[in-house]
Order: C-alpha cells, then structure tokens, then sequence
C-alpha cells in the first residue's frame, strides 16, 4: 500500500470514545466501586487469615490480633471489610441478574446500581448493630 492510502484508511478509522462523551451514572460508579471492593477483598482476607493464625499460635498472638482488631483503627478497617463483602456480594448479585437477560434498562440498571450501594450500606448497619448489640 502507498503512504496516501494508509494515512486515509487511518483517517477513516473511529476514534474510541472519551470519557468526557459519557455522562456519569450511577451504573459506571458501582462498576468502579465493585472492582474497588474486589481488591480490598484481598486485603481484607489477609487480616482473617492473620487472625486464624494467630488463633492456631497460642494465646499470646491471639492476644495481639484481638488487640489490634479491638481498636478503633481495627473496627474501622473491619468495618470497611463487611461493607466491602456486603457491596461485592450485592454486585454479584446484580451481574446474576444482568446475565439472565433481565433488569438491562437503562432505568432499572440505574435503580439496581442505587439498591446496591443504600444496601450494601444498610446491611453493613444492621450487622453491626446486631454485633454490638450481643
């Protein structure tokens, strides 16, 4: 092919998409957050699995695990953790019903991505009153 007719094929080729084209919505936010609270995930299962160990090394290291989660900064990142599992689990929830074919509307995506955010926030309310209730 001559220079002409490459410089013209690649002329003629779309351009992707920006993202300043696309409009926010609550669905790409969720998307984000879901890929966020995936790999908080990881994070979080480090610090069950410390505690496990801990728990199997004898009572002078379950000491300090509990100590550390017993701790504001604990029971914040435990916190974090549970609504982290409850959104991930709530947005899984969300692709099954995506991959049936069914809720793919623009309006009830965008309703199924504002249920699972206010859900994954009030389930993670209610366990922990339920945890600092007993």
């Amino acid at each position: 092919m001559s220079d002409a007719k490459t410089a013209m094929r690649m002329k003629e080729r779309p351009l992707s998409p920006h993202l300043s084209i696309y409009r926010f919505r609550p669905t790409m936010a969720m998307s984000i957050l879901h890929r966020i609270t995936g790999s908080a995930l990881y994070v979080g299962t480090l610090l069950v699995v410390w505690w496990l160990v801990a728990a199997a090394s004898g009572p002078e290291a379950f000491s300090t695990a509990s100590w550390f989660f017993g701790s504001f900064l604990g029971r914040l990142i435990l916190f974090g953790y549970s609504w982290a599992l409850l959104h991930h689990m709530l947005g899984g929830i969300r692709h099954f019903i995506w991959d049936t074919g069914n809720g793919l509307a623009k309006e009830t995506s965008t309703k199924f991505a504002v249920a699972t955010l206010v859900g994954s926030l009030g389930l993670t309310v209610l366990l922990w009153l339920v945890v600092i209730v007993l």
